[in-house]
């Protein structure tokens, strides 16, 4: 930036596959075979060959009968969660949730009861009080400010104790948790018709837009009610045929992900023991808890300086007096990398 280089923590590219040579070569062919623009919506005429094989190929990888592509993450939430309540139903949340989720539950009409993060027993006490004919249970898997993981397993056995539906964002784990990347059910070892499953396509799978997951029945719904994919044009095939070749790479990127995992460890080790404090995250997402707002913009600011870009994240984002840098980490950094931002924040520590 204005001639200058920095080494940027503030990416969501976790596995450093924007700039693939494979997925260019893959885009740059897409671009040639099938023009730029897709011209209409799904339902008219933007819906390809490109994109129905990569519907099928998203639903064969995550394990689920049928899935939709939408052109955000912000687009599919809000599509999947006003399509399947209305007035006199009920959505219950995480409060941690992102704000699409929240967004959506406004705009759905239905009664919305958020519980304490991660609180199952609040949850619990909320569905066995509701005389709801249409329940939903909506989460973060991956919590993009904290990097923690929602328990998938235990909210599933609820949904499935008070007849609910299960809605899962995981937007920050797809591509990354699991053993091939195939996001937090295969890490839980989970499937159920219950489940509405969503993850974004521009953070670890390098490329851009959404999809929701799930039975066919689910699918069939909101290709009739999700206002979000019947009432916008469609994502370029070029975008759908660059996919197909980032799935192929994250199933084949144990070695990203594994490189990945030694430098969270490497940022735990490092950043544990001093004043600021590093919420437990086992992902990307390494938040470390400086506490006044001024202080984390200072922080970032003296990071910015040493040509490290680690943005300060504040409230009404995060709750008052836990302003924190937010640390995310990719496969594309190096040890080097990280272990010069553990010292330049061990240097800020000292000097503050």
């Amino acid at each position: 930036m204005d001639g200058r280089e920095y080494v940027a923590f503030c990416s969501n590219d976790y596995l450093g596959l924007a700039a693939h040579p494979d997925l260019i070569e893959a885009a740059c062919e897409g671009a040639q075979r099938y023009g730029v623009g897709a011209g209409a919506s799904h339902l008219i005429l933007g819906h390809t060959e490109p994109h129905h094989r990569l519907e099928e190929a998203l639903a064969r990888f995550v394990d689920l009968p049928a899935a939709l592509i939408i052109s955000t993450g912000y687009m599919a939430n809000l599509g999947l969660i006003t399509a399947l309540p209305g007035r006199g139903d009920c959505i219950f949340a995480d409060k941690l949730n992102h704000a699409s989720l929240n967004d959506a539950a406004l705009l759905s009409r239905a009664d919305f009861k958020r519980y304490t993060h991660l609180d199952l027993s609040a949850l619990e006490r909320m569905l066995e009080s509701s005389t709801a004919r249409t329940k939903l249970i909506v989460s973060d898997a991956v919590f993009s400010m904290d990097g923690d993981v929602a328990p998938a397993r235990e909210l599933l056995a609820l949904a499935e104790h008070f007849d609910a539906w299960l809605v899962l964002d995981d937007a920050h784990g797809f591509g990354v948790l699991g053993a091939h990347g195939r996001g937090v059910l295969e890490q839980h070892g989970l499937r159920s018709p219950r489940i509405a499953y969503i993850a974004t396509l521009g953070k670890a799978a390098g490329v851009y837009g959404a999809f929701v997951a799930g039975e066919r029945e689910l699918i069939d719904i909101l290709v009739q009610r999700a206002r979000t994919y019947v009432y916008t044009t469609a994502t370029p095939a070029l975008i759908a045929h660059a996919l197909l070749t980032s799935l192929d790479l994250i199933e084949n990127g144990d070695a990203r992900r594994e490189h990945l995992s030694v430098l969270v460890q490497r940022i735990q080790r490092g950043l544990s023991a001093g004043a600021w404090r590093l919420l437990p995250s086992d992902t990307a997402i390494q938040p470390l808890i400086v506490g006044g707002s001024i202080e984390a913009l200072a922080a970032s600011e003296k990071l910015t300086e040493r040509g490290l870009l680690v943005p300060a994240i504040r409230p009404p984002t995060v709750a008052q007096g836990t302003a924190r840098l937010r640390i995310s980490l990719s496969a594309d950094h190096s040890i080097e990398d990280v272990e010069r931002l553990i010292d330049a924040i061990r240097s800020i520590q000292g000097s503050a």
